[in-house]
């Protein structure tokens, strides 16, 4: 499935504000490209650049995949895995490129295998290597890159 971007008509820090309550020094775009990467202002919750970037991308694939869908399409149990990263600097800024595994089931595919799981555990009926096969294919993966700015916190 193909999820659409965020628009960069209202600034991140913004749109962050208002959808998780949560005020972060951040100004650019999405991160899509280098040329609208997140700009890290400052990280003012003193936790690790890596763990801080993680964060951002899992509120992008949480407006991409949840937020911004109707309530029959969004998916649920979101979880980011971080692949890969490196560090470019270039015309005198410095970026951090990240590429994630993101993985996310349908919500009400999801729903419907945790009430299967609560109501089976621990019946001699119940197939728990099944459940997980069948929740495995069931579950989306995918590869994303984001884009962070990390010149002026560096």
């Amino acid at each position: 499935m193909k999820f659409k971007q965020i628009s960069n008509k209202n600034p991140i820090a913004e749109v962050i504000q208002s959808a998780f309550d949560t005020k972060l020094s951040l100004s650019g775009g999405w991160g899509y490209l280098q040329e609208n990467a997140s700009v890290i202002e400052k990280n003012e919750q003193g936790v690790p650049l890596s763990q801080f970037e993680h964060m951002l991308a899992s509120m992008r694939a949480y407006l991409e995949m949840n937020m911004t869908l109707d309530e029959f399409e969004r998916y649920g149990s979101i979880n980011l895995n971080e692949l890969s990263r490196e560090t470019i600097e270039e015309n005198g800024k410095r970026f951090d490129k990240v590429t994630y595994e993101i993985s996310a089931m349908k919500e009400s595919t999801y729903a419907a295998f945790i009430n299967e799981y609560k109501e089976g555990y621990g019946k001699e009926s119940f197939d728990l290597q099944k459940h997980f096969e069948r929740r495995k294919e069931e579950t989306l993966t995918k590869i994303v890159n984001y884009w962070f700015e990390i010149s002026k916190i560096v």
